[in-house]
Formats: structure tokens, sequence, C-alpha cells
């Protein structure tokens, strides 16, 4: 029934991160949760290396794995309209079972769907995605502590970890739908 789909607005804010780090995507609503697993990795800027999971109440959701516990129910099978129905519903997406990056993800609006616009599409967002393995929010205030300050004792080594500068305050949401692109073209 394709016919019917709707677009799902979507907010993600990134947990435990001051000043916050989140994003506004547009999906549509017959996406999988596994879709949407791709599409914020891509939105957020992580590089998709850790494992993740989706929590919606009492209910896990993810790839079925000796790793994950029985009751986790299958992200593939699971579309965004099964878990979010209505504007203000949300669910929780954990990233990188170390560092323990949560997500909020709310469903904003429900919109027509509309050939025209590209999905999934990146229309707001603000600040920089902190960098894998940094050690979850902890880790990330010392990390920019760190690179925010020359004579830090880790300055150079964080620098050097990072391969150059940070700047946690960029955004590029043209990048960002162009690798979004990129990744639809690679999942066809």
């Amino acid at each position: 029934m394709d016919y019917l789909r709707k677009v799902y607005q979507l907010n993600i804010s990134l947990l435990g991160v001051i000043p916050e780090v989140w994003r506004q995507v547009r999906v549509a609503d017959s996406d999988t949760l596994a879709n949407l697993h791709e599409t914020l990795q891509v939105v957020m800027g992580w590089t998709n290396v850790h494992m993740h999971m989706f929590i919606k109440g009492k209910e896990k959701y993810g790839v079925p794995d000796d790793q994950f516990p029985d009751d986790t129910r299958d992200e593939r099978q699971t579309r965004l309209r099964q878990v979010l129905k209505k504007p203000g519903d949300s669910l929780l997406y954990i990233y990188d079972f170390g560092d323990a990056w949560e997500h909020r993800v709310v469903l904003e609006e429900i919109l027509p769907y509309d050939l025209s616009q590209p999905l999934p599409a990146c229309c707001y967002g603000e600040r920089a995605c902190p960098p894998e393995d940094v050690g979850g929010p902890p880790g990330y205030d010392e990390f920019l502590e760190a690179t925010a300050d020359p004579s830090h004792p880790e300055h150079d080594y964080i620098i050097r970890w990072i391969g150059g500068e940070f700047f946690p305050d960029l955004f590029d949401i043209d990048l960002t739908n162009e690798l979004l692109r990129e990744s639809q073209l690679r999942m066809v």
C-alpha cells in the first residue's frame, strides 16, 4: 500500500551532550527501523562501526544476534509507522554500547507524501557529532576541553588522534544530504 505512504518529520537529539547536537529529518513512514538506523548514521555523522539498538517502551529492536537478548525484535521487519503512530511519539536509539550514545527520536509531524521531495532528507540540524570512540558524553566533554585549549596536556595527542582540528559547532546540511543520497544509491 505504498500509495498511502506518509512522510514522517523526526527530531533526533543526542542525549547527554551540551550544547545539544540535533537533526530534523524527513523519512517515509514505510521505512523500517533498519532504514532509520542507516539514515541516523549519516545525518548524525557516525560511521556505523558499532552495534546499535532501538527501544520503544519495553520493546527492543535490532538485528537479532547472539550478543542481543532473545527478546530483541528484528528491526528489518519493523516499519516506522508500527512504532511511531502520532506526533509526540518517540523512541530511543542507542549507538555504540561501549560509549552508549543515546538519541531521542521524536515524531514531530506527519506530512503527505510528495514524490518530488527526495527521502530521506535532512531539513535542519546543529553542531557536529562527537568523534567515534571518544568515551560517550563524559569523554566528549574532556575531548572538547582538550581540543579548545592548546595548553591542555592532552591537546596535541587528541588533535593527532582525530587527524586535525575539530569544529564542534559545524554542521554542513548540504554535505549531509549529499551523503544521504549516496547512501540511498548504495542500498538500491
